[in-house]
């Protein structure tokens, strides 16, 4: 994860410094907003998506975070998994 000193940044996922999926966040007080993710043509296929969402359940976790998912790949596994998410998951 790159997190810059304004609180924007992304999680990503690279082979040999090429960058292959990229998730965009942002982090204020104690939320994570999850904003984009793409996976790119080179990383299509491999899950990198739910590895990328892992990560950033992980890193949520470990900070105290609450995730708000503007995604709509985050909101979908969000709906789809409640229980594996419901500790990080930001009620509306």
């Amino acid at each position: 994860m790159k997190l810059d000193d304004s609180g924007e940044g992304y999680f990503y996922m690279d082979d040999n410094g090429v960058e292959m999926a990229q998730m965009l966040v942002t982090v204020s007080g104690n939320e994570l907003t999850a904003h984009h993710t793409e996976v790119f043509p080179t990383g299509e296929g491999k899950g990198l998506g739910k590895k990328l969402l892992a990560g950033m359940a992980q890193y949520a976790r470990r900070k105290g975070l609450k995730v708000s998912a503007l995604c709509p790949f985050v909101h979908a596994q969000f709906k789809r998994h409640p229980q594996e998410y419901s500790d990080i998951m930001n009620k509306y």
